[in-house]
């Protein structure tokens, strides 16, 4: 943890070291002294590019109201925000960076997406917090729904969906009065575990939607296609004359299919393509 081995620079000015840990052990709690102690310009947790307390790019992961889009927004995988934090780390370099993450994958997936270089140094939450400590905040996520954001209530403010139960000062010295502040928040669901969303339940939910259409006489196909930022859909269905001419009713079926899984899942749509094998008169 010493910081002497940010002393040279390194291709693009960039030095990168990973805060890790498993979700709730109270990583956010404890990274402004880590960060402090290893004399880093800036951290990046939960989607959110913080220096001495203060919001300096990004949008808080915790600022989603869907799971799925919270993870996403860690990860920078929307383009938007993406761009954001890399234009302003571009600008900010030659700089340190710590990235806290739930495990050395994750802080790699993140470099990869701000196109900075691999961690160097990796600190793991059990180097800096006793066991006691790890259990007592797991206990805390567990119970209480609470999350520790190290920023200032008052950056928060604009940047969050749920509810701000309080704060924390640190206890090292700062003339800066949001050096050092930890906001403790409650998000509007629960971060703790993993998440995944199979291609099949994307699937189930797509014949769902079309089969509601009185002009759809079966869904024949579905394809789900994804890539980094989003997921695209090929539908073949069996169609029947009806109150809409059949280029009329992709249109709406197009609409329909689009809105329920961005809504349901939190994912992004590229597109959605609609193919009539047959018409079933009656």
């Amino acid at each position: 943890m010493a910081p002497d081995m940010m002393k040279s620079a390194a291709p693009g000015g960039f030095r990168v070291i990973a805060f890790v840990g498993p979700a709730g052990t109270g990583k956010s709690q404890r990274a402004q002294m880590v960060a402090q102690e290893n004399e880093m310009d800036f951290l990046i947790d939960d989607g959110l590019v913080i220096s001495k307390g203060r919001i300096m790019a990004g949008k808080s992961a915790k600022s989603e109201r869907n799971l799925v889009r919270a993870i996403r927004r860690a990860l920078f995988q929307f383009p938007d925000h993406r761009k954001t934090v890399r234009s302003f780390l571009q600008k900010s370099a030659p700089c340190k960076i710590m990235i806290i993450a739930t495990s050395i994958s994750m802080a790699e997936k993140i470099t990869r997406a701000l196109e900075l270089p691999s961690p160097e140094l990796i600190i793991d939450i059990t180097e800096v917090a006793s066991p006691e400590e790890i259990i007592n905040a797991r206990r805390e996520r567990h119970e209480k729904g609470q999350h520790v954001i190290p920023v200032s209530r008052t950056q928060l403010r604009k940047n969050f969906a749920g509810k701000l139960v309080g704060h924390l000062r640190g206890l090292f010295k700062s003339v800066d009065r949001e050096e050092g502040e930890r906001t403790i928040v409650r998000p509007p669901f629960s971060f703790f575990g993993a998440l995944t969303i199979d291609s099949t339940a994307i699937e189930d939910l797509v014949r769902h939607v079309v089969s509601l259409s009185a002009q759809v006489d079966a869904v024949k196909d579905i394809r789900v296609r994804s890539s980094e930022d989003e997921i695209s859909l090929e539908i073949t269905v069996n169609v029947t004359p009806g109150k809409f001419n059949f280029r009329q009713l992709g249109k709406v079926q197009q609409k329909r299919v689009a809105s329920a899984v961005r809504y349901f899942t939190g994912m992004d749509i590229g597109s959605v393509d609609i193919s009539i094998a047959e018409v079933v008169l009656p």
